[in-house]
Order: structure tokens, then sequence, then C-alpha cells
């Protein structure tokens, strides 16, 4: 996987906030990200706006560490704050990456944010004691590895119970629902009750009991089938109407 690169935008506020933020990009390259600092890159003479405008383009994203001095001059683009106000509006705003831009809020009391940040979700690194919880967060995002990832999409647990087409005769002749409701079907057929004993069906299934629970359940979830207090299975409307569909029945 590529190593993030990530630039790092702030406001000379005081000594002690440019140390802070030394700090931070110092651990994002400690934590495998690219981060890209002015105090790193830039002495005496260097040239700001180039600087600015080469890597603000070639970041894979941007770090705005908001501070009330920070948020007053974006929102007047004055000073260095300004210019980058200029450079990420027409190529970070109109990127596809809408993600591109996280703001950082560092000053306690007041979230503000630049007016062209309003609808961004920020990342709060205010209070000292909760650092650790927001760089992992900042860091996870970086890296694509959130914390909590959706799970995946299971298929339409009835789809087999509403299909209006009969299952392929060769996926008849090896799928274990199809063998466990031809097995159930049959055994409904022979009797006179609505019924069949659970007992039957672990006795006469080629699978073994704990693979058959597993079928029992897959066919109640599928609406195939229910099971009662005693463990005895009983077809369901749907069950039925699937073993017709399928020519489980043997019979007309």
């Amino acid at each position: 996987m590529a190593v993030p690169r990530v630039f790092v935008s702030y406001s000379h506020d005081s000594p002690e906030h440019k140390a802070w933020v030394l700090d931070l990009a110092t651990k994002l390259r400690h934590s495998g990200v690219e981060s890209i600092l002015d105090q790193w890159a830039l002495g005496p003479g260097g040239d700001l706006p180039h600087f600015m405008e080469q890597n603000l383009a070639s970041a894979d994203r941007v770090l705005m560490i908001c501070t009330d001095p920070y948020v007053k001059k974006a929102n007047a683009g004055t000073g260095g704050v300004g210019y980058e106000k200029m450079i990420i509006t027409p190529e970070l705003m109109k990127s596809i990456d809408s993600r591109k831009v996280i703001p950082l809020i560092r000053q306690s009391g007041t979230k503000n944010v630049p007016a062209f940040l309003n609808s961004k979700i920020y990342l709060d690194f205010s209070r000292s004691d909760q650092f650790e919880f927001s760089f992992d967060e900042l860091v996870r995002d970086l890296h694509g590895a959130p914390l909590y990832a959706a799970p995946p999409v299971a298929a339409n647990p009835f789809d087999i119970a509403n299909a209006t087409e009969p299952v392929e005769a060769a996926k008849r002749s090896s799928d274990p629902i199809i063998s466990l409701m031809r097995l159930i079907v049959k055994a409904f057929d022979a009797s006179h009750f609505d019924w069949v004993r659970y007992a039957y069906i672990i006795e006469n299934s080629e699978y073994s009991r704990i693979m058959v629970d597993m079928f029992i359940s897959d066919l109640i979830n599928k609406r195939l089938v229910r099971q009662d207090d005693e463990k005895d299975i009983w077809l369901t409307d749907e069950g039925r109407r699937f073993a017709i569909v399928n020519n489980l029945t043997g019979k007309r």
C-alpha cells in the first residue's frame, strides 16, 4: 500500500503552537504517514507560495490545524493561510475526493473552522488528555483502516423461497439444502401428520447432526420450514411452493 502523503497547514500563532504542530507531524511520520511541514522544508529566504502550491497539489490529504487566529486569517484571506485558502478552493474543493481536507480543532472553547470548511467533519485535538484517541482516529483514516468496518451484505434470504424458476438440476443434486428439503418432503408425503420428526431427519440424512442443524437453520431463515419446541419440522406455505417448483415431491 502506498504511503499516504499529507500536507500540514497551520498558522504560526506562537512558539508553543509551532512546537505542537511539529510534534504532530513527527508522530505522523513515525506512524507511516509522510507529513509535509514548512519547518522541515523552508528556511530564511524560502519560497513559501511555491512550497504551498506544489505540496497542496501533490498531497493525498491536507490537515488544517484550526486555531482562532488560523480561522480568522483563512476567512479574511490574509497571510500564508490566506494563500493556502486560494489554492484549496480550486485545487481541492472541486476534487473528486471531497475528504481530502481534514480540519483539526486545536483551540479550546470554540470549534470554529474556516467558512469554506463548515460542512466538513473535524477531529478534536483541543484536549491534551484526548490526544491519543484523536491521533489514532486520524492515522486510521489516513491509512484507510477504520476501527469499525461495515460487515459484508449477505445474500437475500428469500431468493430461494420466492424463486419462480426451479433450481437447476445440477444444483439440486449437490445442494445440501435441496437434499434436506427432499428428505423432509418425502417424510411429509408418507405421513398423516403435518410435521416431520426431527429424529427421522437425523437418522436418514447423509449429513452429520451438526450439519443438519445448520441446514435446518438455513431453511428456517429462508422461511421454508419452522421448528417447534420438540424440534420437529413443519413445512411452511413457502416451503410447499418451493417443493412443487423444484419437483421434490415425487408425485403430481
